[in-house]
């Protein structure tokens, strides 16, 4: 039963968006006006103006006990300035008036004063003042989510700037212009007014204004995914806070910081920044950012396993909540609180803490939380037992989301409903409902634009596909003729396809090489449009609403989706194989028995499951299924394989042994299925990481492994195949032979290295090396030099003309000679360096080149995923030898599936790999083996890999399976 939380960072809505929190030029240039100085002092021009000193002092103090008092001097000082005829007093007073109901959330009211404040600054030809006031409505127009009233008057108020020279209030308004772009979704538009503002700032010396346009620009990059500029900017950001001794900016950034650690999984970093920051929010008395920095620190042990400390973190903070009167921050804390006693088996004290949150949603008109609240509500009382009463609060959520347009907290209490139907047997009922969740994440997929967001919500999208799984299978079993494990398979095949997107939403890949540039722009400008629209919708129907605006905005999302779905149809026109990843279409059985099988080929494809797992087989003419055990059962056998292979002093009949239970569970129940053919296997989870090739042939007498008589491929998915034809079809050939990169500089004190007494520079903030240091940690690797891979390489050069083939050794072996244009020439392109397939992160596999020059300094040469998407390679084959993977106790198969994928992406049909760092000098006998098949007796390459692995297992050095059995073809088997 899935619990359901809108709060992927549960106080997210505390972080200030800086419309009130500086109130710069608007009450900056009014301080200057010398009241004293004013002719003819009368009594009522004093009184006056002690009333405004009065008002002023008490705005100074900036708490909301202090702002309520000055409202009346303020009045006093406005209506006794009217008297006189003191015009522009009296629009100074109102303004702040309409400035401090703005700041405690009476937008409605500020409006009713600014207007009055700009008509009078409009009478006395005030242009400046004008221009001061518009600033203030526009940021109560963003408040309300009016945000194109709020540029329509920004972009007002700027020419009035520039006529009078006020660059400062020129800087501000292109400042508040980016932030309404930013809201808007334009976050190119938000960087372009952003970067006009910041030179401004910097060239008035205005170091408290750059420090907030630095952190404007940061949200914008965090919110892009790119971690790194937002790092650095935010640490641009910080000495210009602490220089001026603003302990609050201070803390905001601070916070930010730490956010971007932790959105990349560096929870004890991302720990020490809001440790760091919590002392400087109490001193500045901040109880929202007080508040934000407890409960991130609680949300970090929350997912740590330590329980009882994140509780005692959100309690710290529920009274902050109370004390800001910030209720739905309040029912936030509730619901987590709640969610965490409900992990501990204490339902009662959950479902109280549920209904407390429930209460302040209804009492708030928040009918979208109230939904959230209803479904968590219903997931206790489903641990109950009481079935009725959970499907009464599952439709009463369903109700209320369909109400305010929430399609990811429809998709998840259909999800819910699903289980609960599945529950009492209803399993027609329970597939019509998980259909309905899968018909709305498709949906969904276009309009996620959140990278946050996205994380968190394709985590909760697998368990749907794996559900829908377990009922069509549950239904084939009842009805085996009716084809339901067929659609199945088909279910298997969208998840994969899913699975990669997400993986490439994750590591913040842009695909979009080669893809015409105008539809990309169009695209991107109707998702932002499409976004934008949807979140306005959920907040008009949350609260109340008119039939005529509902139909208004309900008829504006009919229209853009109609229009990004003719652009959709273009881009598949025009690049599909852009859009098979976008865009996936995947195959159903009878197009997989076409389009990719022929009379010689097996598919084997495997689905994992927490109770339940199951293997599909299909030849050309038809399918079978059958169920295996969970998914934990399978991973421990698979981890005890692989490590006995693994083992320094293993032997064959120990390795045998190893193998025997994993045979009997995925092989024999096809055995007589097997005879001789090609067997192409689609893994799932650790059966990614499973050397499919040294698992024992079934029924056989004594070991013999199973490439013996299979020619094994592995692929990503069996659609991936179609794709790879159709891809290949007009292909230009590449016109040389070889390129190979081998033998890179991993470290300072590497003999190559000349001066190796030069300090190394210090670059903590440095995300690359961060990434390179924490995939390593997952993997267990060290850098250490690989010679053979040398000895390798030039054994390979050798089998071609001196004029076919590129080399790079030493420190020539680096990005540079990958990411350039010479590699597109070459047919087969090998990497003979430490490459990196990581289990628990797969966004962080890739390969490791060169991390020195020649003078000791230190450089980037860590080749992520998202940097293998973007290459443009017309390659016919890519070889990985000597790949290094990681199993730890989370198993994502997206590591070996990124990384070949993002090679079939740049442009190869196949890729030879590796599933563990095999021994330097075993893998150059293996490859020297099988390049000499491929190149001298013109054998395939899936073809030439059996062969040097059947040599390896028949040889007296290296017949034990960890010398040859890493080494996997992926992709194409057809020359």
């Amino acid at each position: 039963m899935l619990k359901l939380s809108i709060y992927y960072r549960p106080l997210a809505f505390l972080v200030c968006t800086l419309l009130f929190s500086y109130p710069g030029v608007a009450t900056a240039d009014y301080n200057s006006v010398k009241i004293a100085q004013q002719p003819q002092i009368t009594d009522i021009k004093k009184a006056a103006d002690q009333a405004f000193a009065e008002a002023r002092k008490l705005f100074n103090q900036r708490t909301g006990k202090s702002f309520q008092q000055a409202i009346p001097k303020f009045q006093a000082a406005a209506n006794l300035y009217q008297k006189i005829g003191k015009k522009r007093l009296q629009a100074i007073s109102i303004h702040q008036i309409g400035y401090i109901y703005g700041f405690l959330g009476k937008q409605q009211k500020a409006l009713e004063f600014l207007n009055q404040a700009l008509t009078l600054n409009r009478e006395v030809t005030n242009r400046e003042g004008e221009a001061n006031t518009m600033i203030i409505i526009g940021e109560v127009y963003s408040s309300l989510g009016k945000n194109q009233k709020a540029l329509d008057i920004y972009n007002q108020a700027l020419p009035i700037f520039k006529t009078v020279g006020n660059r400062k209030g020129e800087a501000i308004i292109l400042e508040h212009i980016g932030r309404v772009y930013d809201s808007l979704g334009d976050k190119k538009k938000a960087l372009d007014s952003y970067n006009q503002a910041l030179p401004i700032f910097k060239e008035l010396a205005n170091q408290r204004w750059q420090a907030i346009t630095m952190l404007s620009i940061g949200f914008v990059y965090s919110s892009v995914g790119e971690m790194q500029k937002a790092l650095n900017i935010y640490n641009q950001a910080l000495p210009l806070h602490r220089a001026m001794g603003e302990k609050g900016a201070e803390a905001v950034t601070i916070i930010k910081i730490g956010e971007i650690y932790d959105s990349l999984g560096e929870k004890q970093k991302a720990l020490q920044f809001y440790n760091q920051a919590l002392p400087l929010t109490r001193l500045v008395g901040d109880k929202g950012w007080e508040a934000n920095a407890i409960v991130s620190i609680g949300n970090i042990y929350n997912f740590l396993g330590e329980k009882q400390t994140a509780l005692k973190f959100y309690n710290q903070a529920l009274p902050l909540t109370k004390i800001i009167s910030n209720k739905r921050a309040e029912a936030t804390i509730l619901n987590n609180i709640g969610s965490i006693y409900d992990s501990l088996g204490d339902e009662q004290k959950a479902l109280n803490l549920y209904n407390q949150a429930l209460l302040i949603h209804r009492a708030e008109g928040d009918k979208r939380r109230e939904a959230y609240a209803l479904n968590n509500i219903g997931s206790v009382y489903y641990s109950l037992g009481e079935k009725q009463k959970v499907l009464q609060l599952y439709n009463q959520a369903l109700s209320l989301f369909q109400i305010v347009g929430d399609r990811i907290g429809e998709a998840n209490t259909f999800r819910n409903l699903a289980s609960l139907q599945r529950s009492q047997g209803k399993l027609d009922a329970a597939l019509i409902q998980i259909q309905s969740a899968i018909n709305i994440t498709e949906d969904l997929r276009t309009k996620i634009t959140s990278q946050s967001l996205r994380t968190s919500y394709f985590s909760t999208v697998q368990n749907y596909y794996k559900f829908y799984i377990d009922l069509l299978m549950e239904k084939h079993k009842q009805q085996p003729s009716k084809g339901y494990n067929a659609l199945a398979l088909q279910v298997s095949e969208s998840s994969r396809a899913r699975s990669l997107l997400e993986l490439i939403s994750e590591a913040n890949t842009d695909i979009r090489s080669g893809v015409d540039a105008k539809l990309l722009q169009a695209e991107e400008k109707i998702k932002q449009k499409l976004s934008q629209t949807e979140k306005h919708r959920v907040q008009l129907l949350s609260g109340k609403y008119t039939p005529v605006q509902k139909q208004e905005i309900e008829t504006e999302i009919k229209n853009l989706v109609e229009e990004y779905e003719n652009i959709q149809t273009q881009i598949r026109i025009n690049s599909p194989r852009y859009a098979a990843i976008t865009q996936p279409q995947p195959l159903t059985l009878k197009q997989i028995q076409q389009q990719v099988l022929d009379e010689n080929t097996l598919l084997l494809e495997y689905s994992l499951g927490k109770n339940k797992s199951y293997l599909w087989v299909v030849d050309k003419t038809g399918i079978s299924s059958y169920e295996l055990p969970q998914s934990s059962e399978i991973e421990k056998l698979v981890k005890n394989f692989r490590n006995e292979i693994l083992k320094p002093y293993s032997t064959k009949k120990r390795v045998a042994a190893a193998a025997l239970p994993l045979t009997k569970i995925l092989l024999e129940p096809i055995a007589e299925q097997l005879k001789n053919k090609r067997l192409v296997i689609v893994g799932d989870g650790i059966l990614k990481y499973l050397p499919f090739t040294a698992l024992a042939t079934p029924n056989s007498q004594e070991y013999q492994p199973l490439i013996i008589n299979h020619e094994i491929i592995t692929l990503p998915s069996a659609s991936t195949v179609a794709l790879l034809r159709t891809e290949q079809k007009d292909r230009k050939a590449a016109s040389k032979s070889i390129a190979i990169l081998a033998d890179p500089v991993f470290t300072k004190n590497d003999p190559r290295v000349t001066n190796q007494k030069q300090p190394e520079k210090q670059d903590p903030e440095n995300l690359n090396k961060l990434a390179l240091k924490r995939a390593a940690n997952n993997t267990n690797i060290n850098f250490s030099r690989l010679p053979f891979t040398r000895t390798e390489a030039e054994t390979i050069l050798k089998l071609v003309p001196k004029n076919q083939s590129l080399s790079a050794f030493d420190f020539a072996a680096d990005r540079e000679f990958i990411t350039g244009d010479k590699l597109s020439e070459y047919k087969i392109l090998h990497f003979a360096t430490h490459g990196i397939i990581d289990s628990k992160q797969p966004e962080l596999s890739g390969l490791v080149l060169s991390l020195f020059n020649e003078n000791g300094e230190a450089k980037n040469g860590f080749l992520r995923l998202h940097d293998v998407f973007n290459l443009n390679l017309s390659a016919d084959l890519v070889v990985l030898s000597a790949c290094q993977t990681g199993l730890g106790e989370e198993i994502k198969g997206e590591g070996v599936v990124g990384l070949t994928t993002g090679f079939f992406y740049a442009g190869t049909p196949r890729v030879v790999m590796s599933l563990w760092n095999v021994n330097d000098q075993a893998t150059s006998v293996l490859m020297s083996k099988f390049y000499q098949k491929m190149l001298t007796h013109n054998l395939n390459p899936a073809a030439a890999l059996r062969q040097a692995q059947i040599e390896m297992f028949n040889s007296n050095d290296f017949s034990k399976p960890d010398y040859w059995a890493a080494f996997t073809l992926q992709g194409e088997w057809k020359q």
